[in-house]
C-alpha cells in the first residue's frame, strides 16, 4: 500500500473517489474550497484539512480533482502546495484539463523533485461510487507503476503514453461521449415520436453495434427526464472547447465535435441548462423540434 494520500477537490467526483480510497484502507487527508462538502468524509475516517498546503504535507501521493486547468495551476502553485510537497511525492491530476497544461505542470513539479501523472477519468459519478472508473494516465512508466495501489480502489488505470497523453485520451473520450449523447437524443426522440416503447428499444439494441453505456444510462435519463447533474453541461462544454483548441493546434477539423459543441452551448446559453446533466441535450433537441420539454 502507498503512504498517506491527499485528495484536493471533493465535489461530485472527488467525494465518492475519497470514499473508495478510505474503504480500501488508505490513510487520506482531504481538502475542498467549500469545506462543508468535505466534512462528511470525516465519518469515513478522512482527515479534513483547512488548506490545500496542510492537506499535502507528508503525503506520498496527492490527487487533484478540480474543475479546470487554471484552478489546478492555482491550487498547486499559488496556495503553498508546491512548497509543502515532500521531495519524491507524486501529484496525480485526475481533473480534465488541456494536455499542454498537464505537461507544463509536470515540468514545474519535476523541477521541485516531485513526479506527476495526468490521469483523468471517465465513468461519471456512478463509476466513482462503484470504483469502476476508466483512468487514462500519462507520465513515466515507473511513476505509474508505483501509483497502481492508489488507482486500484477507484477503477481500472491504463498508461496511454507520456506526460499529457492521459489528457489527450480524455479529450478523445469526451468527443465520443458528447457526440454519442447527441445521437442517443435523436434516436430517443425518433422512437418516442413514432410510438415505440423506449425501454424495449434499448433492450433490443443490447449487445448490438449501437449499444453503449450512453444509450442505456443516458437514454433512460432522457426517457425519465432525469437531468439532475452527474456530469454537468458546463463541464462538457469546457471539454469540447479543449478538444477544439487541441485540434486547432494539430491543424485538424473535427466537424462532429464542433456541431455538438454548438448544441451544448445553446443548451447552456439560450435554454439556461448549464448546470444540468449533459444528457439534458435531449431538452435542446426537443426545443429545436418545437416539442414540449415534459
Amino acid at each position: 500500500m502507498s503512504g498517506s494520500i491527499a485528495l484536493l477537490g471533493t465535489g461530485l467526483m472527488g467525494f465518492p473517489m475519497a470514499r473508495r480510497l478510505l474503504a480500501a484502507g488508505h490513510k487520506l487527508t482531504v481538502w475542498n474550497r467549500d469545506g462543508a462538502k468535505a466534512e462528511p468524509l470525516a465519518a469515513d475516517g478522512a482527515v479534513i484539512a483547512a488548506t490545500p498546503a496542510e492537506a499535502v504535507r507528508g503525503a506520498s501521493h496527492v490527487i487533484t480533482m478540480l474543475t479546470d486547468g487554471l484552478i489546478v495551476e492555482q491550487v498547486l502553485f499559488e496556495t503553498g502546495v508546491s512548497d509543502a510537497l515532500d521531495q519524491g511525492a507524486c501529484v496525480i491530476d485526475m481533473s480534465s484539463i488541456k494536455p499542454s497544461q498537464a505537461r507544463a505542470h509536470s515540468t514545474r513539479l519535476g523541477d521541485l523533485g516531485v513526479s506527476h501523472l495526468d490521469a483523468p477519468v471517465s465513468g461519471g459519478t456512478k463509476g466513482a461510487e462503484d470504483g469502476t472508473l476508466a483512468i487514462m494516465a500519462g507520465g513515466d512508466q515507473a511513476v505509474f507503476d508505483a501509483a497502481l495501489a492508489v488507482f486500484a480502489p477507484m477503477g481500472r488505470a491504463i498508461r496511454v503514453g507520456p506526460s499529457g497523453a492521459g489528457q489527450l485520451a480524455k479529450l478523445a473520450n469526451q468527443a465520443i461521449v458528447g457526440i454519442a449523447i447527441g445521437a442517443v437524443a435523436e434516436a430517443t426522440l425518433l422512437v418516442a415520436e413514432g410510438g415505440g416503447d423506449l425501454e424495449a428499444f434499448r433492450a433490443a439494441l443490447k449487445g448490438g453495434f449501437a449499444d453503449s453505456t450512453i444509450l442505456q444510462l443516458h437514454g433512460q435519463r432522457m426517457q425519465d427526464h432525469d437531468f439532475a447533474p452527474r456530469g454537468r453541461v458546463s463541464v462538457q462544454i469546457k471539454d469540447l472547447d479543449n478538444i477544439m483548441a487541441e485540434a486547432a493546434e494539430l491543424g485538424l477539423d473535427l466537424p462532429l465535435v464542433k456541431a455538438v459543441r454548438d448544441r451544448f452551448a445553446r443548451l447552456a446559453g439560450d435554454l439556461g441548462g448549464g448546470d444540468l446533466d449533459h444528457s439534458a441535450l435531449f431538452l435542446e433537441l426537443l426545443d429545436l423540434n418545437g416539442r414540449p420539454a415534459s
